[in-house]
């Protein structure tokens, strides 16, 4: 389904800055974010359809931590963001996967969630400090939850097709790209982290490395999508390039259980497989050079209620960034929280 609108006729969201004082009214006044408010319902109303179609259950859980997930790892480009609240120390979830595994043990046929979460970086064209993420945890191994990713976001694109298909080709005047992920045959393309650098040898910029791990940059993710593929695999990184709770890929604990789905942007979903127990998980911990106090619970629910569990986190802006055929991120959140003066203002002027 497809027209031959101009760019410049393409819907756009309105030309204002964050938290300027008349922001949130043109938003409010804004077919951009009307579009995107009924996008965003359709991926929830989807996201519970399909998991509870493979049986998982949702779990409500709290947005504040102790126990930290993605900026744990040596590659990790955030910080967790603490909070006080009701006197207590903690942290704004920046994940719920530790609480999802935990919600195995009582719900074993799979869990999931869709919540928000917060990260210490500062937002760009690619990356928002607050954000909407669909995740869930299922029995299984690392081909197990692919298999489950590749179902569900087939699944977002043909609902989003179903229900604003000409809707969208007439606000950003293609929607093939929906088309070709709904309706692509199989798995998609999948290539190993060892096997993505030597397809990226001789390219400047491709990937990042710090002498004991390598990992992918963006200017690598989007020239390997040009080269394998607009949806693309990427499995098996460096161990030390992700987070300690990646299970060990290989004998030699060199390379992680894990994998990044790339398309539009670049990555949209990570994934992994797990440690299935406390040995394991503590031997992963003191490589990554972690403080296992801070991890005690986690530790002790590995070590007494051993369970194979892997599972995903996709970020729901950069899901509906593709849908849109978008290139900037901020541009999704109805109210965002990006720019707001960092003490309290003499007047509160926007959401």
């Amino acid at each position: 389904m497809t027209n031959s609108l101009r760019v410049q006729d393409r819907l756009r969201p309105p030309a204002v800055s964050g938290n300027d004082q008349d922001a949130f009214l043109a938003k409010a006044r804004s077919p951009w974010y009307a579009l995107v408010a009924d996008l965003q319902d359709a991926v929830l109303a989807t996201t519970v359809e399909y998991a509870r179609g493979k049986g998982l259950r949702n779990l409500h859980l709290p947005v504040t931590t102790r126990t930290i997930t993605c900026p744990s790892g040596l590659g990790s480009d955030s910080e967790p963001v603490p909070v006080t609240v009701s006197g207590v120390d903690t942290y704004l979830a920046d994940s719920m996967q530790f609480l999802l595994e935990y919600g195995c043990r009582v719900s074993p046929q799979g869990v999931y969630t869709v919540l928000p979460s917060f990260r210490g970086e500062e937002p760009d064209a690619r990356h928002l400090s607050q954000f909407t993420h669909s995740e869930a945890e299922i029995p299984g191994d690392l081909a197990d939850v692919m298999a489950y990713v590749e179902g569900y976001v087939k699944a977002l694109a043909q609902s989003l097709l179903d229900q604003y298909g000409e809707r969208l080709a007439e606000a950003v005047g293609d929607v093939s790209h929906l088309e070709r992920m709904a309706g692509h045959p199989g798995p998609f393309p999948r290539v190993t982290f060892a096997e993505a650098v030597d397809l990226l040898a001789g390219e400047d910029g491709c990937i990042r490395d710090e002498g004991s791990w390598r990992t992918l940059t963006h200017r690598g993710e989007l020239e390997l999508m040009r080269r394998v593929g607009e949806f693309v695999w990427v499995t098996h990184f460096d161990h030390l390039a992700v987070p300690f709770y990646q299970g060990f890929g290989d004998p030699d604990g060199l390379t992680a259980t894990n994998a990044d789905l790339l398309f539009g942007i670049g990555e949209v979903v990570g994934l992994g497989e797990r440690h299935t127990d406390g040995e394991t998980l503590r031997k992963a911990i003191a490589e990554h050079d972690v403080a296992e106090g801070d991890y005690a619970w986690y530790v002790r629910l590995k070590g007494e209620l051993p369970m194979p569990t892997a599972g995903f986190g996709m970020g729901v802006e950069r899901f509906l960034l593709w849908v849109l055929d978008h290139d900037d991120i901020r541009d999704i959140p109805l109210v965002p929280r990006g720019d707001e003066p960092p003490a309290w203002p003499s007047s509160v002027d926007s959401p």
